[in-house]
């Protein structure tokens, strides 16, 4: 059980980690080169003169030293103030809600596949180790793995889209749509995390409790649903918290690849037209949405090993 003053410790490091993250990411953008001012009048298709860049920066506080326009965007963050967008001239939180809803499908769905991939595949490799279909899960997943997720999008697409033309290959509308985003992200992870649920799987039949469960005539059915696989999915739940956090990370990526309307391609536009507001609440969100689903795969576990431990 998690005490009231574990609790505090836990928020006050994420708080930390959060502003140590959001500080480095502000520090990158004012140390990089260019100036956003004159980036911002050329994407507007503009031929900006020295007084042109020079009304923006002062519009934008970009003519005020880098740790004064940090401190008045933490400031505004604080009321819940995510500050305007350069690029767009509108409010950064209502962007941000409007793209959120594509990708919170899409990761959420690669979710549920790597929680369904790496059971299979896990309980399978264990089931069956050292035999042809543990060798095979074992190959799979390592070329899985060595594959990053937009190479692996690229490829579903000219295999499932152009060549078969079983499922869409952009956009968004119906779940076919996010079924090839959604594999592209999970396929890799899945198999990786199923690799990992064979070790637990394995390190727990051969426990001595599970011979004694034999010795009382219990069924294999019954030994390994009631014994085996609970032991060893206590370990998986911080694996598959953190894969959350991680699916909704890397769904940015994918995003852009199947050209879909979420924060894949919020970010990408942010980061090429120089949006620094816009790419500081996207990193927030993301750090913030680590902290949090770390904390609670953290708690849970704690509140399940006891538990699972206490079991025969």
């Amino acid at each position: 059980m998690i005490t009231a003053p574990k609790c505090i410790t836990r928020c006050v490091y994420g708080g930390f980690v959060l502003w140590g993250i959001t500080l480095f990411t502000f520090v990158l953008f004012a140390l990089s080169p260019g100036d956003p001012a004159e980036i911002i009048l050329s994407n507007q298709s503009l031929a900006p003169g020295q007084e042109q860049i020079e009304a923006l920066q002062h519009t934008l506080a970009l003519d005020q030293p880098w740790p004064v326009r940090y401190m008045c965007w933490m400031g505004s963050v604080f009321t819940g103030d995510l500050g305007i967008s350069w690029q767009t001239g509108r409010p950064v939180l209502a962007q941000i809600v409007m793209c959120l809803v594509p990708t919170l499908e899409l990761a959420l769905t690669a979710f549920v596949m790597v929680v369904m991939l790496s059971g299979f595949s896990g309980m399978m490799a264990a089931v069956f180790r050292h035999r042809f279909a543990d060798h095979l899960i074992g190959v799979l997943t390592v070329l899985a793995s060595a594959m990053p997720p937009f190479w692996l999008g690229i490829m579903l697409a000219w295999a499932f889209s152009l060549k078969l033309g079983l499922l869409p290959v952009s956009g968004q509308g119906s779940f076919a749509h996010v079924i090839l985003p959604a594999l592209s992200l999970a396929l890799g992870i899945g198999l990786l995390q199923g690799s990992m649920l064979r070790s637990a799987l394995v390190k727990t039949m051969d426990a001595d409790f599970i011979g004694f469960a034999r010795t009382r005539g219990l069924g294999s059915f019954k030994i390994f649903f009631r014994h085996i696989l609970p032991h060893a999915l206590v370990p998986m739940i911080s694996l598959w918290g953190v894969c959350l956090g991680q699916l909704l990370g890397g769904a940015m990526i994918v995003e852009s690849v199947f050209a879909r309307p979420g924060l894949g391609r919020l970010t990408v536009q942010a980061v090429m037209a120089r949006d620094i507001p816009m790419v500081q609440a996207l990193v927030l969100l993301i750090c913030l949405t680590f902290v949090i689903v770390n904390g609670l795969t953290d708690y849970l576990q704690r509140q399940l090993d006891p538990v699972m431990g206490a079991k025969p």
